[in-house]
């Protein structure tokens, strides 16, 4: 090169930290050629010209700008890929009942934005593609049987379809309701079939938990076995013991730690949460794991995939991380919650835990309603 960009030296030690020798010498050396080729070291007309020139570079180069703060994340990028979800969805609709779907859609939108507008709580991004499911689903069961239009589907029709999940009835029922409650508004049917329709919901929290036994077993297994990967120790003792949820883990950084006081303030929370011995132990080890991945990424639950950027691990590694017991983080956070819910006033629950009343509320059920694992 005639001359090197200002950052060429920064990305060949990005490559070293982060990437096998031979790959990085590889990406060095055609990033060299491309540099010469388009006579530009800028990052984005160097990204826009590897896109058509040199694919195999996007990845890395776009990792190191974005690390590095020579490229400003894209606009809006949750924001695109629900919107691509949306279309995936749409489009496995059968054609002769796809454009009243897509029509919902952007009444979904068009409702979330008035929301947000009026200071109201908007609809989030997963309730609509949730919606969308219910209507895609009970297209594709219907559309075989030789319905073409929403206004020849009968309530029968929509029973013969909740009855296919008996288990999300309720959830199913949502979804339809306000996708025909649309329709009949737009004048697209007649009648509204849901109307005769009901879901007998019971109130309160009526899914599994962990008998005591069990939970004992689970901290033994946690606090006294280091053979096991610390990410499983921690996700397990915070989910159990702290009630952590998924994102909170996910998102839970250097900056949450105090090490002076042995305490987090896990996103989304207000306060500082002091962690016993054991989960404490537990965090440290995570701490240990990282160091040993060479990585800059400030999650304390950092992966093969996440460490060469700056990105929160996966949902599916946190579930993935307690596959070895057989269960899922929500169970572990439920067992707690109970147990909170029983022991503590609501207020102090909805202000330590970052939840809403109606959610700590949700956590009192009958002890009969629970299913000890």
């Amino acid at each position: 090169m005639p001359a090197a960009p200002p950052w060429w030296s920064d990305f060949a030690a990005h490559l070293a930290d982060h990437r096998h020798p031979i790959y990085a010498a590889d990406v060095v050396a055609t990033t060299a050629r491309l540099i010469i080729a388009t006579t530009t070291g800028d990052p984005g007309t160097l990204l826009a010209h590897a896109h058509s020139n040199a694919p195999e570079l996007v990845g890395a180069l776009t990792d190191f700008f974005r690390t590095h703060g020579h490229l400003a994340p894209p606009p809006d990028l949750a924001d695109r890929r629900a919107a691509t979800r949306r279309t995936r969805r749409i489009e496995a609709i059968p054609a002769p009942l796809r454009p009243q779907a897509d029509a919902f859609a952007d009444f979904l939108l068009l409702q979330r934005e008035q929301a947000r507008q009026l200071g109201l709580h908007p609809n989030q991004l997963k309730t609509i593609e949730i919606r969308l499911d219910t209507i895609r689903d009970l297209a594709l069961h219907l559309h075989p049987k030789g319905h073409t239009s929403w206004a020849s589907i009968t309530t029968t029709d929509l029973e013969s379809f909740l009855t296919l999940a008996p288990d999300r009835r309720a959830s199913h029922l949502a979804g339809l309701r306000q996708f025909f409650a649309y329709a009949h508004r737009s004048k697209s049917i007649l009648h509204n079939p849901t109307e005769p329709i009901t879901a007998v919901q019971q109130r309160g929290f009526h899914g599994p938990t962990l008998t005591t036994g069990r939970q004992r077993t689970l901290y033994e297994r946690w606090t006294t076995n280091y053979d096991i990967h610390p990410h499983e120790a921690f996700i397990g003792l915070a989910a159990l013991l702290h009630a952590a949820t998924i994102t909170e883990l996910r998102q839970l950084t250097d900056a949450d730690i105090a090490p002076d006081r042995h305490s987090v303030r896990f996103p989304g929370r207000s306060v500082h949460l002091p962690l016993d011995s054991a989960t404490w132990t537990a965090l440290q080890r995570c701490q240990e794991h990282r160091s040993r991945l060479g990585t800059d990424n400030p999650h304390r639950l950092v992966t093969r995939l996440t460490r060469t950027d700056h990105g929160p691990a996966g949902a599916a590694h946190i579930r993935d991380s307690l596959a070895p017991v057989g269960l899922l983080p929500r169970i572990l956070r439920s067992t707690r919650l109970l147990a909170l819910a029983e022991e503590l006033d609501a207020k102090i629950l909805t202000v330590s835990l970052g939840m809403s009343y109606a959610g700590v509320a949700h956590y009192r059920p009958s002890p009969k309603l629970t299913r000890p694992l």
